[in-house]
């Protein structure tokens, strides 16, 4: 299968294979590791601003609920299909396992694009969203977060709208919300929070030192941006950025609130002339010691993998790398930390959100990011201890260790 036919549902099938070959598995638990148990498709209409009424496509795919009620992001995008949020629900039940959150897998996204709506058109979608899917989601079947194109804003509507439906305050229902309605200290940035953490942690491993440590970011949104922030406020060298049109590189390092700066006026090649490559593209290719792809997925494949210059890839987006290009890699002796590990910061700090709900008793930043780090961090080093003793990739490390959990859940509850 080729690059440009394989889906993101064909990714995560295969990577299921990988991990499988390598542990004893019974039959029946690697086909619901394959299906979803649930998918969901509704049409609702919402009236527009001009009085028309436009009739709105949505998806919602609950992957598994063996460790917990489903969880997972809601995105609003043009181009959000069946086999996409199927793909992610599924990555999202392992990522839940490998970090050992008693949750699963679950995705969702309105078909629609939020640069041609009002903001009270957003509003209404939002809403209609809710009402359309509140039978199938709750704090005890499947909590929603912010994802592409959604916000703690769209969460705080959602949540009032559930809340009213069931005649009282359930802030348990979604998270990423606003603090003022039961968000969590330290949500915004946790995922690239996460994955500092983790470089943190291999740098140790490597006797390396910040001040001497090359990083490329691929993709400067949020993710991108506040994990470029944070490793450049370290002391990293983060020498290449890069948005949808253009991307920054200066071997010495990059200002990175200089950057920040030209992006949030809306040109981020407002940074300077000299700075700027001749292609978005090319960040993938600069010489560097850590590549974080932070955008899209599939951006390293096939065709452009052998021009990968990096000696470490961190994932901060879902599904960066196609397995075909990760055969490769790793037979360059390159390491790829996957995204089920590398950007579970956010599925991490989202549970601590439901924890808070659920006591109705909120922590300090400081409490939030100290549970964060000592959970990604003991994930990693499973995973190291997984690719040790199989002599595997991290990637298939890190899925055998969700595989076994998962495994073990569905035996408790007694599905085989």
């Amino acid at each position: 299968m080729s690059q440009t036919e394989a889906t993101a549902y064909d990714h995560v099938i295969e990577q299921i294979e990988e991990a499988t070959k390598l542990i004893e598995i019974d039959p029946i638990i690697k086909d619901l590791l394959k299906t979803p148990k649930r998918v969901v498709h509704v049409s609702f209409p919402v009236e527009r601003d001009d009085g028309s009424t436009t009739l709105f496509q949505a998806y919602r795919s609950q992957h598994s609920d063996a460790l917990g009620p489903y969880k997972g992001g809601l995105r609003f995008h043009p181009e959000v299909d069946l086999e996409e949020t199927k793909a992610l629900s599924m990555w999202m039940s392992f990522k839940c396992a490998l970090v050992e959150i008693p949750q699963g897998g679950g995705k969702g996204g309105v078909v629609c694009d939020p640069n041609e709506l009002s903001e009270r058109e957003v509003r209404r979608i939002s809403r209609a969203f809710m009402e359309a899917m509140g039978d199938v989601v709750g704090p005890t079947q499947d909590i929603m977060a912010p994802d592409v194109n959604t916000n703690p804003t769209i969460m705080g509507y959602m949540m009032d709208t559930y809340s009213k439906r069931h005649s009282g305050f359930i802030p348990g229902i979604i998270t990423g919300k606003p603090l003022i309605l039961g968000g969590s200290e330290g949500r915004s940035q946790a995922t690239a929070q996460g994955a500092v953490y983790l470089i943190e942690r291999m740098l140790q491993d490597s006797n390396m030192e910040a001040s001497s440590t090359s990083i490329a970011i691929q993709g400067f949104g949020n993710g991108g941006q506040i994990a470029a922030k944070l490793l450049y406020d370290l002391g990293f060298k983060v020498v290449a950025v890069s948005d949808s049109k253009t991307a920054l590189y200066d071997q010495n390092g990059l200002d990175i609130p200089k950057a920040q700066e030209a992006k949030e006026g809306g040109d981020l090649a407002s940074y300077g002339e000299d700075d700027c490559m001749s292609s978005p593209d090319d960040l993938l290719y600069v010489e560097t010691d850590i590549l974080i792809p932070a955008a899209l997925d599939g951006v390293i494949h096939e065709d452009n993998v052998k021009q990968i210059n990096a000696q470490l890839i961190v994932e901060l987006a879902n599904g960066p790398t196609t397995p075909a290009a990760e055969k490769v890699l790793v037979e360059q002796g390159i390491r790829v930390i996957p995204d089920i590990l590398a950007n579970s910061g956010g599925v991490i700090v989202s549970y601590l959100e439901t924890v808070q709900n659920q006591m109705n008793y909120y922590w300090e930043e400081e409490e939030i990011l100290k549970q964060l780090k000592g959970r990604i961090v003991t994930s990693y080093e499973k995973v190291v201890h997984h690719v040790e003793t199989y002599e595997t990739s991290y990637r298939t490390a890190a899925m055998i260790l969700a595989i076994e959990r998962l495994q073990e859940g569905m035996v408790a509850r007694g599905w085989v």
